[in-house]
């Protein structure tokens, strides 16, 4: 197969928790990405797509062709295997790639595995377009953070024990036989099983609590945070969670999310670097910062707090995992890359499934870095820098931060520095 390497135009997606014009990385990244794109400063810019997905297709940026159009004339740019493996009917790349800039905090919410997904696409296709399953990974770009995963449990119980708000919004025969019937550090496989089915019974005590019960232990629990700052929770001193309770209630004021997230989620933090990778059916929320973001190749969310948009309990109590870890367990290590060679650095993201893995690159002023032509199809984005991306020892193009590229399977390229140190994240696919 011939080399191939284009540049790619994306279209961003204007959700009211993006970040506010120019302060968005999505915006300036869909500004360098479309000549034509122009930021309105009053606008949130939340997410730039960067795929075959038909939401939000890329183009080729000089034929205006879509990247599913070209993919489909040509089928060995996304390489034989990865294409007879992962082509669902509508996207010939196996992930979707983005972009995000938050503002405030996204909706508490999960994604379905595959098999829920057939069912509620079927079901549902308004709320539920796709019928694919949604893995998905979070690389920060900035500081970031967000919930993900339900916390230990003798973190849970803590919170039922120390705040009386929260145990006021669940029956007490409920919170008491979590207490009690619960395991602190579950060794064996039935511990395993309780801990997950009054974790359920919990969950779901909280998300179908009255709308009243809800606001009126969310105004208690918001007054008390003001007075008493970090020590509201008792023994649980923590002023971040009670920064982040009242930054969450200016944004959501008195909302279930208050109560399900803050006490019963991991509250999450990550530097620019840092990851985080999240299977279907794991709740989670992002809150704010500016991410990478793959995932599979699907748009389905199922949504509970912090959202005005359509909400799903029943679907999402049923569907979780009940897994609870700590807040270090959910993050992702980065490893060596060793199908590369030069000047710079390369780290590897690399999830346990087999749609998608990421690549950094970062590439100093006068410094070269070659990657190995990949068995499938690659998708990189310039976020800091400048510099260009070639082929080797062929063409080679400007890369800017928010500059697209497609790379066809097979491909080597290159990276050179020239100003700064260029860092670029290639999203990519192997059978």
């Amino acid at each position: 197969m011939s080399p191939v390497l284009f540049q790619l135009q994306c279209g961003a997606q204007k959700y009211d928790w993006g970040k506010i014009g120019k302060s968005s990385s999505v915006a300036q990244f869909a500004a360098a990405s479309d000549p034509t794109f122009q930021i309105d400063e009053k606008t949130p810019y939340a997410e730039l797509w960067m795929g075959t997905h038909p939401s939000v297709p890329s183009k080729d940026l000089v034929s205006q062709v879509t990247l599913h159009d070209i993919l489909d004339k040509d089928p060995s740019l996304v390489g034989t295997d990865v294409a007879a493996k992962f082509d669902s009917g509508f996207a010939s790349l196996p992930f979707l790639f983005k972009v995000l800039s938050i503002q405030k905090v996204l909706s508490i919410q999960a994604h379905p595995d595959k098999s829920l997904a057939k069912v509620l696409h079927a079901n549902d296709p308004k709320n539920y377009p796709d019928d694919n399953h949604k893995p998905e990974m979070a690389i920060a770009l900035n500081n970031f953070e967000g919930f993900c995963g339900f916390r230990p449990v003798r973190e849970i119980k803590g919170f039922l024990e120390n705040v009386p708000e929260f145990r006021s919004v669940i029956p007490d025969e409920v919170a008491k036989a979590f207490i009690d019937g619960t395991f602190d550090q579950p060794a064996k496989e039935l511990e395993e099983a309780a801990n997950k089915f009054y974790l359920q019974k919990l969950f779901e005590a909280v998300m179908t609590a009255s709308d009243s019960t809800i606001k009126s232990a969310a105004e208690k629990l918001v007054a008390r945070v003001q007075l008493e700052s970090g020590s509201f929770a008792g023994p649980y001193d923590d002023h971040a969670l009670a920064d982040l309770l009242l930054r969450l209630n200016a944004q959501f004021p008195l909302d279930i999310g208050l109560f399900c997230g803050v006490f019963m989620l991991n509250y999450v933090t990550l530097k620019a670097g840092e990851a985080i990778f999240l299977k279907a059916k794991d709740p989670h929320a992002y809150i704010s910062g500016d991410i990478i973001e793959c995932m599979a190749a699907s748009d389905n969310v199922v949504r509970a707090g912090f959202t005005p948009k359509f909400k799903d309990v029943k679907n999402l109590v049923e569907m979780l995992t009940y897994e609870c870890a700590p807040m270090e367990e959910q993050k992702m290590k980065p490893a060596s890359f060793e199908r590369s060679s030069g000047d710079g650095l390369v780290y590897l993201y690399n999830p346990p499934i087999p749609e998608f893995a990421v690549l950094r690159t970062e590439v100093g002023k006068g410094q070269t870095q070659t990657i190995q032509g990949l068995e499938g199809p690659s998708v990189v984005v310039v976020t800091e820098g400048k510099g260009t991306i070639g082929i080797k020892g062929g063409k080679s193009l400007p890369a800017e931060p928010g500059f697209v590229f497609f790379v066809g399977a097979g491909t080597e390229i290159e990276y050179a520095g020239v100003q700064d140190t260029l860092v670029t994240y290639d999203a990519f696919c192997e059978v």
